[in-house]
Order: structure tokens, then C-alpha cells, then sequence
């Protein structure tokens, strides 16, 4: 690692010191990594089909429609090996017309999962069956048991709390706000997803201390991944590697060039006396 990344703390002691604002990445971070593929993905195959046919009228389901039909006329035009393509409906009174528009649709979502696509007409459709999803209750954010105690700890020392994630801020509203926590959306100060920048880019990092005022050498990023790090630690920002079970394995050099924790717990004020005391 070059020494514009390396950091000069050599325990995690002083990650805090002078920290006036955390910016938390979510998976692997705050809510189990297998969240996700586990639990969010697999509920869009299991109920995309009946979710078309129910929401069918409706104009925001449409919508998605509409972009979703863009799309496989463009994947249709390239090419692409086993593109469903989604046709018009020729009469909408006949529901045998519509049932094979309908079907088309759904093979056309499983295909693009399948392909592990980050479209927008799939990312909108997944985004609003999510949401009816958390808001049933079908479906509930998972948050780690350390994570809403550390958090409250950093407010309570006059910290501020964001969050950066690459799925959309309504995505991580939802998330937290019908989490298995209950609704943990008054302790953060604000969501930023790509739409300011890609995560692998310092300068998205410089942006978001724009956003908020705040100095990058007063912000602390967590995160799973170390090439999100490596640019926030470029942008001036303090970092820190969260190991989760499932996350990851980093490599011995990974080890040593970042700072590790295992819990949020590690780095509130009691857990550093306590070690302070035992050294």
C-alpha cells in the first residue's frame, strides 16, 4: 500500500479523536451481507409475477413497465444471448393478451437477475417491490445487534451519523426505517447513494464532505470492502474495516494497511477505557 494510503494510527485508539461525523456503509457494515442476496432477491423471483398482475393498473407499476420494454429492445437490438423481449399489449380487455405481456415481463426480470444486471427499469421495479415488501411486513431490514448502540453512544457525544451506500437512498430508508430494530431513521442526519459519485472514486468521498460541512479529516467511513476505503483514505477521510461473518476474507497485506474492527462496540468510549485500564 503507498504511504498516500497507509494510515498513521497503529491501533484503532485514536479512530475517534477529533471525528465530528461516521459515515456508514450498509452491507457487511450494518446489516449482514447475506441480507440481501438471501432475503431481498430471492423475495423479487418468488413474487415478481404475482406482484405484475396485481399492480398492473396501476400507473407507477407501469412505469416500470414502460422501462423495462426499453430495455429489452435495446438488449433485443444488441443481441444479447437469451433476452426476453417484452412486447406491447395489442388489446388490453383480453386477458389472454395481457397474461402472455405478463409473462414476458416476468421471465424478462429472472433473465437480467440472472445476469446480476443493475438496469434502471429492474432497479425501479425491485426498489417499489421492496418497499410494498417492508411496508407489509413480508419483509423486515436486518441490523446487527451492536450497530443501534454505537450509534446512539456517537450522538449522544455530538456526533452525526450518514450513511453511503450503492443502493438508492429510498432503498436505505426503507431498510432502516422497517428494520428489525424498529424504525432507526431519526438517528441519521443523511443518505447519499451513487448519485453522488461511485464509491471507488475519492472524489464522491470529497463531495459528501461538501454536502455536509464537514472536514474530511473529521469524518470516519466504515466499511467491508477495501476499495472503498482506499479512495476514502485518499480523500483525507479516517477509515476502518468492519469483519462480519460471510464478508469477505482480506488478505494479510489488507491486514495490515487498514484499521479492523469486529463491532461497532470496539470503538465506543467504555470498550477504549476498559483497554486503556487492562494496559
Amino acid at each position: 500500500m503507498s504511504s498516500t494510503l497507509k494510515r498513521s494510527l497503529p491501533t484503532n485508539d485514536g479512530l475517534l479523536e477529533d471525528v465530528k461525523a461516521i459515515l456508514l456503509d450498509i452491507e457487511g457494515t450494518t446489516t449482514p451481507i447475506v441480507f440481501v442476496k438471501d432475503v431481498l432477491f430471492p423475495y423479487i423471483r418468488d413474487n415478481v409475477s404475482e406482484y405484475i398482475k396485481t399492480h398492473w393498473d396501476e400507473e407507477e407499476c407501469q412505469q416500470d413497465i414502460t422501462e423495462l420494454r426499453k430495455q429489452s429492445e435495446l438488449d433485443t437490438e444488441a443481441k444479447l444471448d437469451g433476452v426476453e423481449a417484452i412486447p406491447e399489449v395489442e388489446d388490453s380487455k383480453d386477458e389472454d393478451k395481457v397474461k402472455v405481456v405478463q409473462d414476458a415481463i416476468t421471465k424478462n426480470v429472472l433473465w437480467q437477475m440472472d445476469a446480476d444486471r443493475k438496469t434502471t427499469g429492474l432497479k425501479q421495479l425491485q426498489g417499489h417491490m421492496w418497499r410494498a415488501a417492508y411496508k407489509s411486513g413480508q419483509v423486515k431490514g436486518e441490523v446487527y445487534n451492536d450497530v443501534v448502540p454505537a450509534i446512539k453512544q456517537w450522538i449522544a457525544e455530538d456526533r452525526k451519523i450518514y450513511i453511503y451506500s450503492s443502493g438508492s437512498v429510498e432503498a436505505q430508508k426503507l431498510l432502516f426505517g422497517y428494520s428489525d430494530k424498529g424504525d432507526l431513521l431519526e438517528l441519521f442526519s443523511g443518505h447519499f447513494d451513487t448519485t453522488i459519485g461511485a464509491k471507488v472514486e475519492k472524489e464522491s468521498y470529497q463531495n459528501i464532505s461538501k454536502e455536509i460541512g464537514i472536514k474530511e479529516e473529521n469524518l470516519l467511513f466504515l466499511t467491508d470492502v477495501t476499495r472503498e476505503a482506499k479512495p476514502a483514505t485518499q480523500a483525507g477521510l479516517k477509515t476502518c474495516i468492519v469483519v462480519r461473518p460471510g464478508n469477505t476474507e482480506l488478505t494479510e497485506e489488507e491486514k495490515k494497511d487498514f484499521n479492523i474492527i469486529h463491532s461497532f462496540s470496539e470503538l465506543l468510549s467504555e470498550r477504549r477505557e476498559q483497554k486503556k485500564k487492562k494496559c
